[in-house]
């Protein structure tokens, strides 16, 4: 296999330079078409995607408006059933065997009967509304009362106890109801004293609450999904709409409770379809839609695949004409070509010939003699170069040299101090020495927390020397926070900054405390000094200046030292860690330093 490569490879490396220069200009036409066409087709697909989602979605939002609406008819209506109090009258009367007189029942017909029927006329979107009685002791009055024996026709009979929505259920109140799918919503009606007298039912076409399941519309299959998992169909049913609908109504039911989603629309590519499901939570039930938008998709595949042929053709015969026209081109090349064979045996006082066309291959020409001038002052110039990286050495030895001359110095005036019993100097001398070598030592860029806090120590004994008073470092930090790693002198300017800013304006004893707490993956670094503080306008200007909300310039007090260790940390280890300044004027500073444990534990390698 990997000789028959091989030999491909070497075939094509054979070719004339005419054929791979046409093949190369070929490839620079066709890449770039095969993933602009391919961007284009592509994003027509996304475009009729989102135009199919975006318009379900759209749709799905104003049968949401719709469904509320009914729904709302339906709560009204009944609400003025239930407070009705000669029809409640009428229902306890006949419970308890009791009777009206004629001119009484054509008094109740005439005012509340008559009255309900208009409620009922009056608003188009609903079926009807009636009492049914719990006996058959009632005078019936359509289409308001009817008495028990209606109610055992009804198909929801057995649920009347509980009340609440059914669905897709035939009227049986008569042997000549309508047969249409009906929906209603089934309440009992409870009198304190005498208990169930009775029951309403407020009814609606299913094809009234829910049309896009009756109507023709091109392409989309709906159906509603019941609390319970059963799955009505409108005029069409299909098996897989099914399967989609009763797990899309299981999602969107826990999104409801969870997040108060109540339509979600999305594309799937398996069916080619775009499902829309909506969740009616007066219903308690999912409004499910899905369109089939395969013919759209088709019809972008159909156009792709006629580009792709028409582009095929057009290749080919661009072939012919850029094959051509890098022949014609071409013929002049080998002028130059012998010059560069003359320079290749090592002869760079060879110059090419210049051609007397005023084309490419003139400017070639004229191009390889500059090359050739340019090469000899290259070939100076790296000799320079050479010259000044050897200058550079010897300097960085020369360096190296001197910081060891300064460390033999200091241990040689340590030693004579100690000769001299002035331990105080020799301390100093020996606190110098190791601040100098920490500052002057190449390191990595991050170093132990244990190693900052040791400078520290050497920079504190030494700063105790320039004044009368005495600042005492106090140090409470775990074992696991000293073997983080933070920036190099990330610490000391914090320090640094206590002293000047904080401890020198009162000039007396003091404490600066650093202290280390460890919560979950990050550890923080507290310096705090009982200095002078800050006010709240100081405050807020110093974490701007630390920010770089404000620019910070040379000098002192403007933070620069804090702005320094803020960017260095936030370079380390990322944006979310870094330092925090909290204060109170007249009292105390505390600045905090946070960084990621684990990062830190494993920047040991840097």
């Amino acid at each position: 296999m990997w000789l028959r490569q091989k030999k491909n490879w070497e075939s094509i490396k054979g070719l004339k330079l005419n054929t791979k220069l046409t093949a190369i200009i070929l490839v620079f036409i066709i890449v770039p078409i095969a993933i602009l066409s391919g961007v284009m087709f592509y994003n027509m697909e996304q475009s009729t995607i989102e135009e199919s989602v975006t318009y379900l979605d759209s749709t799905m939002a104003r049968r949401q408006d719709s469904i509320r609406n009914n729904v709302d008819s339906i709560n009204m209506t009944t609400q003025f059933f239930l407070s009705d109090e000669t029809m409640n009258g009428v229902l306890i009367t006949a419970k308890n065997q009791g009777n009206y007189s004629t001119k009484e029942w054509i008094e109740i017909y005439k005012n509340d009967v008559a009255s309900l029927e208009r409620l009922i006329n009056t608003n188009p979107v609903l079926y009807g509304a009636r009492y049914y009685a719990v006996t058959d002791n009632v005078q019936e009055m359509m289409p308001v009362m009817y008495n028990s024996s209606r109610l055992q026709n009804q198909e929801w009979v057995d649920m009347a106890q509980e009340g609440g929505w059914v669905f897709n259920y035939q009227d049986r109140l008569f042997s000549t109801s309508d047969v249409t799918p009906m929906m209603a919503l089934i309440t009992p009606i409870n009198d304190r004293k005498y208990g169930n007298i009775g029951y309403i039912e407020t009814s609606m076409k299913m094809s009234t609450m829910f049309p896009s399941m009756y109507e023709n519309i091109a392409n989309e299959i709906s159906c509603f999904v019941t609390s319970d998992g059963q799955v009505i169909f409108g005029k069409n049913t299909d098996e897989t709409v099914k399967n989609i609908a009763s797990g899309l109504s299981k999602e969107i039911s826990a999104d409801n409770v969870n997040e108060g989603v109540e339509i979600k629309t999305y594309y799937s590519k398996e069916d080619k379809s775009v499902i829309s499901g909506m969740y009616i939570k007066e219903l308690s039930g999912t409004l499910v839609s899905v369109e089939d938008i395969s013919d759209s998709i088709e019809d972008v595949y159909r156009q792709r695949n006629t580009f792709v042929l028409w582009m095929i053709l057009v290749l080919i015969i661009l072939s012919f004409v850029i094959d051509g026209l890098v022949r014609q081109v071409l013929k002049n090349f080998y002028e130059v070509l012998r010059t560069i064979r003359q320079v290749r045996k090592g002869d760079l006082s060879v110059r090419a010939p210049l051609l007397k066309r005023d084309d490419e291959m003139g400017e070639l020409a004229h191009q390889v003699n500059r090359m050739l001038d340019n090469i000899q002052t290259l070939m100076q110039q790296n000799i320079d170069r050479e010259l000044l990286a050897k200058d550079s050495q010897i300097k960085a030895l020369q360096n190296q040299i001197n910081a060891h001359f300064i460390y033999n110095v200091l241990e040689s005036i340590k030693m004579m101090a100690e000769m001299n019993e002035e331990y105080v100097i020799s301390d100093s001398i020996t606190s110098l020495g190791k601040l100098l070598r920490y500052s002057m030592k190449w390191t990595s860029e991050n170093v132990l927390v244990s190693e900052e806090l040791e400078y520290i120590k050497n920079y504190m004994a030494l700063i105790n020397l320039r004044f009368d008073y005495d600042i005492i470092l106090s140090l409470n930090i775990p074992t696991a926070i000293m073997m983080q790693r933070i920036p190099k002198m990330s610490l000391q300017p914090i320090i640094e900054n206590a002293i000047i800013h904080g401890v020198e304006e009162i000039a007396e004893d003091t404490t600066i405390y650093i202290k280390g707490i460890i919560k979950d993956k990050d550890c923080t670094i507290e310096i705090t000094d009982n200095g002078r503080g800050m006010n709240d306008e100081e405050l807020d200007m110093l974490r701007k200046k630390i920010s770089g909300e404000i620019a910070t310039g040379g000098g002192s007090g403007n933070g620069i030292g804090l702005k320094n260790v803020q960017d260095r940390l936030k370079a380390a280890f990322g944006e979310e860690y870094g330092i925090d300044v909290a204060t109170k004027e007249g009292c105390y500073t505390k600045v905090s330093v946070r960084i990621p444990m684990s990062q830190a534990t494993n920047s040991n390698n840097v």
